[in-house]
């Protein structure tokens, strides 16, 4: 069984400490929470976790510190949320400026907390992806009897005439056409479909991959060249 996805919660309030744990415990995750900058390094450096929840607002190093930190330390391989008063509009911009990836303002929904977590944790995984799975240079690649454009962002078909596509179509195709045998998942395609986050559902991307097939398979009933794994997600086999 694959481990939980990490969080480390920093907030100077035991309460709401302990209310945000128990509740994303409860939804899949395995959560540290410290109260101040001193065991956040700490807790760190036992292990980094892979989103970190830190209150803008502490007593000693505040939020903003440790994100600077944080980021300095593992770059974009942990996900950062900054938790700000109702109203703080500056230090909202500067937590995003620093290199935080959201914020959510107290007194927060602890529903909306988990979909902002989800989201930001899809966005992690996606960057750690990239690293492992580099994409080959090329000017054209073929794609079965295909030919990705890059240049051009067309996908040609076998007579070299263009395929109708959108933007976020081509984009799909070329992370297919880039890895061929390797199993993207949802929350990968995701975030190439929708790098800004604005789409928090995992399943909408079943429905650019259907469209897609319709445009590029020969039989989009019968798939050839994006193929479901299930459970997984979808794969070309090159």
């Amino acid at each position: 069984m694959p481990d939980k996805p990490s969080v480390i919660v920093v907030d100077d309030e035991p309460d709401l400490r302990e209310a945000v744990s128990d509740y994303l415990g409860q939804h899949g995750f395995a959560v540290r929470a410290v109260g101040d900058g001193t065991a956040f390094r700490a807790a760190v450096g036992q292990s980094p976790p892979d989103i970190a929840l830190l209150d803008i607002s502490l007593p000693g190093e505040d939020g903003l510190s440790l994100a600077r930190f944080l980021r300095g330390a593992q770059g974009q391989t942990v996900g950062i949320i900054m938790v700000t008063a109702a109203g703080e509009v500056v230090d909202r911009v500067v937590g995003l400026e620093i290199g935080a990836d959201d914020y959510v303002a107290k007194p927060f929904d602890l529903r909306e907390l988990l979909a902002r977590v989800r989201a930001t944790y899809r966005k992690v995984e996606a960057a750690r992806a990239a690293v492992v799975l580099p994409a080959k240079p090329a000017e054209r690649i073929p794609f079965g009897a295909l030919t990705v454009d890059i240049a051009a962002r067309k996908v040609l078909d076998e007579g070299g005439e263009p395929i109708d596509l959108t933007a976020m179509e081509f984009d799909l195709v070329l992370a297919f056409a880039e890895r061929p045998g390797r199993v993207l998942t949802r929350a990968q395609l995701l975030d190439i479909a929708h790098p800004g986050g604005s789409d928090p559902f995992d399943r909408s991307i079943d429905v650019r991959i259907t469209r897609l097939r319709r445009k590029i398979e020969r039989n989009a009933a019968a798939p050839t060249l994006i193929r479901t794994v299930r459970g997984a997600g979808y794969v070309y086999d090159g």
